[in-house]
């Protein structure tokens, strides 16, 4: 297959606005990037060292992680790398690379965070009948599908861009993104915007699913102060997840697709990039916190460090 487009380089001009404060930019944004990575890699020892916890919602919490470590990638080398030059330019290819890990990130967010929610289901609201359902296999299964399946999905989504010719180079924004480059096209692109319907179709099925598991979830929890407390200790994490990355998504589809030049930059760069931080370094916070087997498996590791770190 032939890229039939011309354009070898695409520009980007979220960082148009950064000035002096470049310096300042670039060590928040470094940080930012460290400390993702160091919450969602100790979330992901803990969960892999302790033996405990190899039960299905810490196994999905575990894929939930790694796939906030393989988002962030397409993103942070890119932008830091951008902060260090006046020029910001990518290839086209690159690009294309950078939409496909953003993107397949977001996809494999909610099918993960969804059979959490079913677990969640599964395990209060038919308890008895856990084990029976939530076997390994079916958790195989799902984790199977609800990584393939975008990945997959993806690969046609972005085959569908690379076959267009572009008229454009430039991208008002701090990463490539599959409506901007769409939107350079020389021709009508009816098959990518039916595409990106589908795609926005079945993440709203799925987070209505998960919603509606919750609420099945919360009237069983009511009934008892035993309840509560279980809502509180493993369900809330979820909840709050679900509804962070709901919105973070929300605010960049609106962004892309219905974008204003006379939003201020800073609020337009906001909106684009705040699902590539908030929910990859708040949930494994999250349920850092509020999940009692990982926060003790947390004290332990540091209890045992120390103890191994005193000197005779």
């Amino acid at each position: 297959m032939e890229n039939l487009s011309t354009v070898e380089l695409i520009s980007l001009s979220g960082l148009q606005g950064v000035g002096d404060h470049r310096s300042v930019y670039f060590t928040l944004t470094l940080l930012t990037y460290l400390l993702i990575i160091s919450v969602n890699l100790t979330l992901i020892f803990i969960i892999v060292h302790e033996k405990t916890l190899h039960e299905p919602m810490y196994i999905f919490l575990c894929n939930l992680s790694a796939n906030s470590l393989y988002g962030t990638t397409g993103f942070y080398p890119k932008i830091l790398l951008d902060l260090l030059s006046d020029v910001h330019v990518i290839s086209y290819n690159l690009c294309l690379i950078q939409i496909y890990v953003i993107y397949t990130s977001v996809l494999c967010e909610t099918p993960i965070l969804t059979v959490m929610a079913y677990d969640r289901y599964v395990a209060i609201c038919r308890p008895l009948q856990y084990h029976t359902i939530m076997t390994p296999l079916m958790v195989k299964t799902m984790l199977f599908f609800a990584w393939c399946v975008p990945l997959s999905w993806i690969v046609i989504a972005t085959l569908c861009t690379f076959k267009l010719p572009l008229c454009g180079s430039h991208i008002d924004k701090l990463y490539c993104d599959n409506w901007s480059v769409v939107k350079l096209s020389c021709v009508p692109n009816t098959v990518n915007n039916v595409l990106g319907y589908i795609m926005i179709t079945l993440e709203i099925t799925q987070a209505f699913f998960t919603l509606y598991s919750y609420y099945c979830i919360v009237r069983v929890c009511l009934k008892s102060k035993e309840g509560r407390s279980k809502f509180m200790q493993t369900c809330l994490p979820h909840l709050i997840a679900m509804v962070n990355f709901m919105i973070a998504t929300l605010f960049d589809v609106m962004y892309s697709r219905y974008g204003s030049d006379r939003l201020p930059l800073t609020l337009r760069n906001i909106m684009a990039v705040e699902f590539l931080v908030i929910p990859p370094l708040f949930n494994p916070i999250i349920y850092g916190l509020n999940l009692q087997k990982i926060r003790s498996t947390l004290f332990k590791c540091c209890g045992t460090h120390k103890v191994l770190q005193r000197p005779t």
